[in-house]
């Protein structure tokens, strides 16, 4: 008979409530947690005079001989034991008796020992998250260093508008991951208060220190309400939520490869350490690392929305739906990781090709706005009126078959005689992206400043 049922029951568990009713086949993956907190609980039990010194060191000794026996693969699971805490209390009592093994629970629940362990899961792999996404930065920021004279064509709607240069660029994408970043540090500190000690739902009567377990597993300080200890699962849907930014970041970045190592564009190349090829076509060259991150977006959005749902009709305290909470956080956490990695991998790899980018942006007539700019600055006309003066430029540049950037100032003046002799220099497109000194800017000035403050950032973030 499985461990949870008491003397209540007459008959056994069938079968099929066995394997509709567990969920140890998943939360296995929480061993280190569950045991974690049962060394801390132990602890804590002996310090308060529940357990004795004997009976609480008994406990810890066959408690790590239990972590070693999973570890190693010795260990046996047994989908009678229903899940992990279950399966690691038994065989705490197969090592050393029913008699202590049975007291390591006195004083908590599997409601609070189930929310503490997830707890524990939830905020380690925040903070590998976050070291994964500040490596990422990382890589992004050394790209960037060597890119700051390359001239990208900056666009919106898709169409070419405005000279950039490409560290410009990638600092936009380390802007998105440094703010990935921020929330899940800031999840990490509004959730890391521990569960246990909540029992069931009300506490308990015994004489327990919430604070010194909370303190012994890291946390800042027990949940104050108990029936929100063992209910509460924010901790789970904000790591689930904070992933699917990170991936929606990750996924435009991944279209942005896809495009750019097409012959379409050219301006990168892949590794072949981080590209396929085909079945049938043997020129192929595909760019599955960048599909794959985009495609596996929808998937972390799918377990966000599925937790949501799960969690939304729920009355407290603990409900066996919140068994569904584990799975898509598992799986989200994992693709995240896996995710960060080979991105990483996969731009270290890359190769810029500077001169593709270059020559694209003598398409497009990207310093347009720098004619209506001049017409404005030098001419003192007000910009509604430079802007159609420069639309007609546009379409005169149209029909010579050349780019705005190309025109000489005889042919500019020719549409508006205000126009100056100086207006060539202008319009050249590192002229264009030089203008924009602005705070936040594209110029090389303002590009090098944001490099310098997003060094900054990681050296203190270090």
């Amino acid at each position: 008979m499985a461990k949870s049922r008491s003397g209540v029951f007459e008959k056994e568990a069938s079968e099929l409530l066995n394997e509709f009713n567990a969920s140890l086949v998943f939360d296995k993956k929480l061993y280190k947690e569950d045991i974690e907190g049962s060394l801390a609980h132990a602890a804590m039990l002996a310090k308060q005079g529940i357990l004795t010194e004997d009976e609480a060191k008994s406990i810890a000794d066959a408690l790590k001989e239990v972590l070693k026996e999973i570890e190693s693969g010795e260990f046996v699971f047994d989908i009678k034991d229903e899940d992990i805490h279950m399966a690691v209390e038994k065989r705490l009592s197969d090592i050393i008796g029913k008699e202590v093994g049975g007291r390591l629970h006195t004083a908590r629940s599997r409601n609070d020992q189930v929310a503490t362990d997830f707890k524990l899961y939830v905020q380690k792999n925040s903070l590998y998250l976050i070291t994964l996404t500040a490596k990422l930065i990382e890589t992004l920021l050394g790209k960037a260093k060597q890119n700051v004279d390359t001239l990208l064509p900056g666009m919106t709607h898709l169409q070419h508008a405005q000279p950039v240069n490409f560290a410009f660029h990638l600092l936009a994408y380390m802007c998105m991951f440094r703010r990935d970043i921020e929330r899940l540090e800031s999840s990490y500190k509004r959730n890391n208060l521990s569960p246990l000690g909540s029992a069931a739902l009300a506490g308990t009567p015994y004489p327990i220190d919430r604070d010194k377990t909370a303190q012994t597993l890291g946390f800042d300080a027990p949940m104050s309400n108990a029936t929100d200890g063992v209910s509460d699962r924010d901790f789970a849907l904000e790591i689930l939520f904070n992933i699917s930014v990170l991936m929606m970041h990750i996924s435009r970045l991944a279209e942005e490869l896809i495009l750019w190592s097409s012959a379409e564009f050219k301006f990168i190349t892949l590794s072949d350490e981080y590209s396929t090829g085909s079945s049938i076509m043997p020129q192929k060259k595909n760019p599955d690392v960048p599909e794959l991150l985009r495609g596996k977006t929808g998937r972390v959005y799918g377990n966000l929305i599925g937790l949501l749902t799960v969690l939304k009709g729920l009355p407290l305290a603990y409900n066996k739906d919140m068994q569904e909470d584990k799975e898509g956080v598992f799986d989200s956490v994992e693709t995240a990781v896996i995710c960060l990695k080979i991105l990483n991998e996969t731009l270290k790899t890359m190769s810029v090709n500077e001169d593709n980018m270059s020559k694209a942006c003598a398409k497009g007539h990207l310093s347009a706005t720098d004619l209506a700019d001049y017409l404005v600055t030098h001419a003192n006309i007000p910009f509604r009126e430079a802007h159609f003066i420069t639309g007609k430029a546009v379409a005169k540049a149209e029909e010579m078959g050349v780019d705005i950037s190309q025109m000489s100032a005889h042919e500019l003046q020719k549409i508006d005689s205000r126009i100056g002799c100086d207006v060539e220099q202008f319009l050249s497109l590192e002229a264009s992206m030089n203008a924009r000194t602005s705070y936040g800017g594209t110029a090389k000035s303002a590009t090098l400043l944001q490099i310098k403050e997003m060094e900054k950032w990681l050296k203190g973030f270090r």
